[in-house]
């Protein structure tokens, strides 16, 4: 079961009382105090793990606790320190303050660890408060409190490419043809209810993962349809492919302006993010359709690249391309990894727009 947003408590451990104790040997007299240190309460670490794409593994849990750290003994004795609790969450999980909104953290490479809330400090047993004028101290300190925070987590999967395209536009036979993804494939629309992500492999070296949302149609960002709920997990993505079926009784030139609107009324920012198109489906219909859309769009066809099928106009520049594919047949497939491939070396990702 997919799942990408759950709200929950945590709460770091309790640390341990301090130990109010005196030594009591044969042939020590009036032994000093010994009173040993509580151990300190477990942390809330939240780890990151490529091994889970899901976070359904939190569902039906509302509270989420660290072990408390053990109370001290006597001898100088320290208490055994509480269990962390580790959250482990896919990348691209937000964990955000529930009351506020506040990111606070946001996870995005596997291995990643960071404490979200600390345990509490155990309590000083009595050895510590002995002195000239304090020899028999009959107290210690009581263990620190942990915190509690009410959180969501929220997943926003990362991927290179995203596939933006109506219901039923062929994503998902794209997905699958292109990448190791199997997701569902039927003759009807919203085949693809939750999100799939695929690795595209282009050679031994080189690779990218793409990402396949639920169709999105026209006031999908007002919550129409399966898109809002979804459209945030491309928002990540590096570069958004436009997967325009000529075979649908949708006008081809109205599919790709109304799903560039939405993309820019969900977030401004995913809409300027660097784009291609792809047209699918050429197997089923006429040349003049894909002819008829290069007119309209009002873009000259130039030179094919990438080994792409001469029989079918094409569109390439130093920014992006249109290319003409069938999924299903397999035409001009190889044509359109290399393509993307090419498009994702020369776009910079978040994390290096922001360090420069």
């Amino acid at each position: 079961m997919f799942v990408d947003n759950i709200k929950l408590k945590v709460k770091s451990g309790k640390g341990g009382a301090g130990c109010v104790s005196f030594r009591r040997e044969k042939f020590v007299p009036k032994g000093g105090p010994d009173g040993g240190d509580g151990g300190k309460g477990g942390d809330v670490i939240v780890e990151c793990d490529n091994n889970t794409n899901t976070l359904s593994h939190f569902k039906g849990k509302r509270v989420l606790k660290a072990k408390n750290g053990r109370p001290g003994e006597g001898r100088k004795k320290h208490g055994a320190d509480g269990e962390d609790l580790v959250l482990k969450v896919p990348p691209g999980t937000i964990i955000k303050d529930a009351n506020t909104g506040k990111v606070l953290l946001d996870m995005k490479r596997h291995g990643e660890r960071k404490v979200l809330l600390e345990g509490g400090r155990g309590g000083l047993g009595n050895w510590h408060f002995r002195g000239p004028r304090q020899q028999v101290p009959r107290y210690a300190q009581p263990g620190e409190e942990g915190k509690e925070l009410e959180i969501v987590m929220e997943l926003k999967l990362i991927a290179d490419v995203g596939l933006v395209g109506f219901p039923n536009a062929g994503k998902s036979t794209l997905i699958s043809a292109l990448s190791n993804a199997k997701p569902e494939i039927a003759n009807y629309e919203f085949t693809t209810i939750t999100p799939k992500l695929g690795v595209v492999k282009i050679d031994e070296y080189r690779s990218f993962v793409m990402a396949d949302i639920p169709g999105i149609i026209e006031g999908a960002h007002a919550g129409k349809g399966l898109g809002l709920k979804f459209l945030k997990h491309i928002e990540r993505t590096k570069i958004i492919l436009y997967v325009i079926d000529l075979a649908s009784f949708r006008d081809p030139v109205y599919q790709f302006e109304t799903l560039k609107k939405e993309l820019k009324n969900y977030s401004e920012k995913l809409s300027t993010r660097p784009y291609a198109i792809a047209l699918n489906k050429i197997d089923a219909v006429d040349r003049e359709k894909i002819t008829d859309f290069f007119e309209r769009m009002n873009i000259v066809p130039n030179e094919c690249k990438y080994g792409a099928n001469n029989e079918y106009p094409c569109y390439f520049d130093e920014q992006t391309f249109i290319l003409p594919i069938s999924a299903v047949a397999k035409i001009n497939l190889d044509a359109l990894k290399f393509a993307l491939a090419d498009m994702l070396e020369n776009t910079k990702d978040e994390d290096e727009e922001n360090s420069i």
